[in-house]
């Protein structure tokens, strides 16, 4: 069946794309934070489409194509929301390290895949904590305001530099591995 619970909730977190966007540029005090818990909701479905893919034994080819093609969507867009709205050098290059190496790695993937070697880059435990202090820090980073007193975008900012660190050296993991597969071959 194509259309089940985990790949229900993979088209939903892109469905929440467009809503994204729109709340974030709305001209309401409410927007931005809207725009973040909108965000959050996205990132529960991204957990719970995983879940319930093991849980229920729903795993499909769709759904192990279009979940990391909607992860991919909705960070880089965040991404680019926030690199137009605040050109803080801090969080354009961020952005470009995150997107950087989405691209790098989804090439890298399609290659080995290509030389029917995908297990050696198949996601890590590394990309995992990644994702997890990216999707953080970009919720932060979206909703901007203080939070109950929470200072939320100095914490997004600081969540950001540690998710472009573990980018980089989960980049850096994922190439080492596509290379030993690549000399392995010579």
């Amino acid at each position: 069946m194509i259309l089940n619970i985990p790949n229900s909730l993979t088209l939903t977190r892109i469905a929440f794309i467009p809503l994204i966007i729109v709340m974030f540029y709305l001209p309401f005090e409410w927007a931005r934070p809207a725009s973040a818990w909108i965000y959050g909701l996205a990132c529960i479905t991204d957990w719970l489409d995983g879940y319930f893919a093991r849980k229920l034994g729903q795993t499909t080819d769709l759904g192990a194509f279009m979940d990391p093609v909607a992860d991919k969507l909705i960070v880089s867009v965040v991404l680019i929301l926030l690199a137009s709205a605040h050109p803080e050098i801090i969080i354009v290059l961020g952005a470009c390290i995150i997107i950087g190496r989405e691209i790098v790695i989804s090439a890298l993937r399609e290659w080995m895949a290509e030389k029917d070697k995908s297990d050696a880059v198949k996601v890590s435990t590394l990309g995992k904590y990644k994702t997890f202090v990216q999707m953080f820090a970009l919720g932060f980073l979206l909703y901007r305001d203080e939070w109950y007193g929470l200072p939320t975008h100095s914490i997004g900012i600081v969540l950001l530099v540690i998710a472009s660190i573990l980018t980089i050296v989960s980049m850096v993991d994922y190439m080492k591995a596509g290379w030993n597969e690549i000399e392995g071959d010579t």
